[in-house]
């Protein structure tokens, strides 16, 4: 089953590092968030990957082209006029990476369609480049195989940002408390699995995967949920960049489960 990662966007909400790199690579740890997530999904068997580029696309390709190289233990040797490189170890995982440019302007939708010929007619897993999960990716798979449906959405909890009051019809606050993860709403953390079926949902590039098509497998009873209630962040600032950073300088990162 192949891995399809939605890498393209702008990344504005984190602009003082987007501008200069994707935001799927911007790095936590010493290496790109990309690489986290597809170490996420390689520790479960899963290793072929297509990466929707976009916005500096070529940045991802480079990275890419130079990690093998960067990941292994070489001699080169100049003499004699000669240039010859001897590879005598390699660290790299078993990948198998397609890096496509599904456009600049392309929304989500558009981008997963632009894919197709890539994925074939078979499920494939998909989820954003910027956010970190530790969800079992087997059983999420085992339970999108049980009910048959088109979509399954990974669901988590988001905590409440502020204190929770309770406030009567004259505007006193009757009562104040902390936050807790039971004030929250289930929303979508991507780590998704998808039936071949939904590209007769998603129409082109001005598409957004996350409204009609989205919207339209709900209401025909084909989207189904897989409540996580485990880690799961994403990295939309500096401030939660910095956080995952911590966690995993503390060895405390719950999406690390590989050595």
């Amino acid at each position: 089953m192949k891995v399809v990662i939605l890498a393209g966007g702008f990344g504005t909400r984190i602009s003082e590092e987007s501008a200069f790199k994707p935001k799927p690579m911007i790095e936590i740890g010493g290496q790109p968030i990309l690489w986290h997530i597809m170490k996420e999904y390689s520790y479960y068997g899963y290793n072929d990957f297509i990466i929707c580029a976009g916005y500096l696309q070529a940045y991802i390709k480079k990275w890419f082209a130079d990690y093998f190289l960067c990941n292994s233990d070489v001699t080169f040797d100049f003499r004699d006029g000669k240039n010859e490189m001897t590879v005598h170890a390699n660290h790299c995982e078993p990948w198998k990476v397609s890096v496509i440019d599904t456009g600049l302007h392309t929304m989500t939708g558009g981008r997963i369609k632009r894919i197709q010929p890539y994925v074939g007619n078979e499920p494939f897993l998909m989820t954003y480049g910027d956010g970190v999960c530790d969800v079992n990716i087997q059983d999420l798979v085992a339970f999108h195989q049980s009910h048959g449906k088109i979509a399954t959405l990974t669901a988590v909890i988001l905590e409440q940002q502020k204190g929770v009051l309770d406030i009567g019809g004259d505007n006193a606050v009757k009562s104040f408390r902390e936050k807790n993860l039971s004030d929250g709403a289930p929303i979508n953390a991507g780590y998704m699995v998808l039936n071949p079926e939904i590209f007769d949902y998603l129409e082109g590039d001005k598409t957004v995967f996350e409204r009609d098509p989205l919207e339209r497998l709900a209401s025909e009873g084909q989207l189904m949920s897989y409540m996580h209630r485990g880690f799961w962040q994403c990295m939309d600032n500096r401030r939660e960049m910095e956080m995952l950073e911590k966690l995993l300088a503390a060895g405390k990162a719950p999406w690390k489960k590989w050595d």
